[in-house]
């Protein structure tokens, strides 16, 4: 397809991004493209013999025109006239490049970047706990996949040509257990991971740390977080200043950390959950839990408050966006895409969360939205699963109606991925272990089955009488060639089959091996020995490998070693067992010791758990690491 341009110099430079982005040549010849800037916000393509024509307000609406046109044309049709309404001014994505060890490199980033500008959205966040480049902190994101200065400015640059704002996005209270880890910094540490409130050097540090973030982009807005402070001055701060409430505690911090902003001329916002710590149980998912005038008194005036949730809000809990905007009139809503448990995405509960509290947003008068993602310890799902929720965003966002075969079509065309394949992803963790539980959305399967040890099996119990096998064996199957039909997806349709392959022999392994050994079952002992446990060691391998592939696709390739560590582990333990098994037959064990042991239920339930997503735990019983 050959486009000539006839639109504003201003979005020349995304158009020539897009049209390398879809094999669109530019030039004479072909279809005229008139881009038509009005004052509301509407967006209108429409297609006329050979000219297309856009109508829109902002870049965002042009480039998601531009989208819609090479969509429509390539799927045949010869004229079109396209109308769609944005709800929201703000409509992007936070991406958590941080938790998990995982930080896209340039290539990837702007791969996402252009994929949302296909989709229209126009607002971008790197959540960055400690892995940004920061003056004169050589500590802060040592040995971390960081980002210079100079990435993110060239990050910001590219997306500003395709009408998307990168907004920095850190942490100056809690969770920054990877840098207060040095010693260097133990004179502005509180406790484990959250920042000494009152202490000068604190300030100082903080102001370095706003100066650095906002330093490579354009933008004067800034997310602060400032969330999960749950043990707010029970560390260093008890001991040097004696108790103080939790609200007393956040007026002090609030009130130096805005002059800090003020100072910068900053817009910042923040996550809401702390205000709620301050004076009740720290949730806003609990009945008329509306905030005293005390706490609302402790928002600074240009602070703009993130009411954030992944799971309640939908017709049924409307009342929870009520809370949250009798606290604070300037909220911001911010959702999830469920691929943070573990290898798979909750596909199923991400469309219908989304859709659901975007329509109450929508009727509620909220402006400025965003999906958030996180890497919650190491999550092993590829971070570019996320566009599906994205997607998801970027239709609610421009249709007031959510059409599932428009959204299908708008993914294949705007990332490359197959919604079918995604559906199966689901699956992943929708195992006969979840189905017994509803809803069964943040039970990961994939996580526990796969890191648990064969010989201890501390989730066996849990397993016993389900066909694990057997789901993962017949997964395995409908995921074959998902590898090779998702475009930049392939390599994440390659993790996902080989967990499945790696799953369909090792989920009920240990139950298999276990019942063999107390039976006195030799012939099977010995079956599992020689062919199972080495051709499990195979599988894994292939899994370590396509997982290593893909990492080094899209990642920095700082962070891999936790990943290589548990695979290194759990290889090394699958011939440990085997070892172990062969020993015992040949009468060299008079016994297999972690067999002879009673199973239990995980922590003492019986049937399925939630939230299973700390590798520690699931490993083993003991401590892995001294501080572990």
């Amino acid at each position: 397809m050959k486009i000539e341009l006839k639109i504003a110099e201003e979005l020349k430079k995304g158009v020539e991004y897009l049209a390398e982005e879809k094999n669109v040549e530019l030039g004479e010849g072909g279809y005229v493209l008139e881009g038509v800037k009005c004052g509301e916000p509407t967006l209108r393509v429409t297609l006329d013999g050979k000219k297309i024509t856009v109508r829109y307000c902002e870049k965002c609406q042009f480039f998601r025109a531009f989208g819609l046109a090479l969509q429509h044309i390539e799927e045949g049709e010869k004229a079109f006239d396209i109308v769609e309404h944005p709800s929201f001014t703000m409509n992007g994505v936070m991406f958590d490049l941080s938790q998990g060890n995982a930080a896209f490199n340039q290539k990837a980033s702007k791969s996402v970047i252009r994929k949302m500008a296909l989709m229209g959205l126009n607002t971008l966040m790197f959540y960055l706990e400690d892995n940004y480049e920061v003056d004169g902190q050589p500590y802060f994101g040592y040995m971390r996949p960081i980002y210079k200065q100079s990435e993110l400015k060239e990050l910001d640059d590219y997306a500003y040509d395709l009408g998307i704002e990168m907004i920095p996005c850190i942490q100056i209270l809690a969770h920054l257990p990877d840098a207060l880890r040095w010693n260097v910094y133990s004179g502005i540490r509180d406790y484990e991971e959250c920042l000494l409130v009152g202490e000068p050097k604190t300030y100082k540090f903080i102001e370095d740390l706003i100066t650095s973030a906002v330093k490579p982009f354009r933008t004067k807005r800034i997310n602060v977080c400032m969330d999960e402070a749950f043990k707010l001055g029970s560390g260093q701060y008890l001991r040097k200043y004696g108790y103080k409430t939790t609200g007393e505690i956040m007026k002090e911090h609030l009130a130096k950390v805005s002059e800090i902003l003020d100072r910068h001329g900053l817009k910042p916002m923040m996550w809401s959950d702390m205000y709620f710590h301050t004076f009740g149980n720290g949730s806003y998912h609990e009945p008329n839990c509306y905030a005293p005038q005390s706490t609302k008194d402790l928002i600074p005036k240009n602070m703009s408050l993130i009411f954030w949730d992944y799971s309640y809000l939908s017709k049924e809990h409307e009342e929870l966006l009520d809370i949250n905007l009798d606290l604070c009139e300037r909220t911001v809503f911010a959702g999830g895409c469920w691929a943070w448990l573990g290898y798979g995405l909750s596909y199923f509960h991400t469309i219908k969360h989304s859709v659901d509290a975007l329509e109450l947003c929508r009727k509620h008068g909220l402006k400025e939205v965003f999906m958030t993602t996180w890497g919650d310890n190491g999550t092993e799902a590829l971070q570019n699963v996320n566009l599906v929720g994205a997607q998801v965003y970027a239709e609610c966002g421009y249709n007031e109606t959510f059409d599932q075969k428009a959204f299908e079509s708008r993914l294949k065309f705007c990332t490359g991925g197959n919604a079918a394949d995604f559906e199966l992803m689901d699956a992943l963790d929708r195992s006969p272990y979840a189905l017994q539980y509803t809803p069964n959305y943040s039970i990961n399967t994939t996580k526990f089955a796969m890191w648990q040890d064969i010989l201890t099996g501390l989730y066996d119990k849990n397993l016993e009488g389900l066909e694990m096998d057997r789901h993962y064996e017949e997964l395995t199957k409908k995921l074959e060639g998902s590898d090779r039909r998702n475009g930049e997806f392939n390599g994440l349709f390659g993790i996902n089959y080989n967990v499945a392959n790696v799953l369909a022999l090792k989920s009920e392994m240990g139950l298999r091996l276990r019942k063999a050994y107390l039976g006195g079952d030799k012939e099977t002992l010995k079956k599992i020995a020689c062919e199972e446990l080495p051709e499990l060691y195979n599988r894994v391998l292939a899994l370590h490998e396509a997982h290593r592939e893909a990492w080094f696709e899209i990642y920095k390739p700082t962070g891999w070693d936790i990943m290589d560590m548990r695979y290194g582990s759990l290889e090394s333990r699958i011939r440990s067992a085997e070892i172990q098994v062969k020993a015992y037959l040949d009468g060299k064990l008079d016994s297999i010791e972690e067999l002879e042991k009673e199973r239990l239920p995980y922590n003492g339930v019986t049937g399925p758990l939630k939230w299973q997503n700390f590798y520690g735990d699931i490993v083993s019983a003991s401590r892995i690491a001294p501080k572990a």
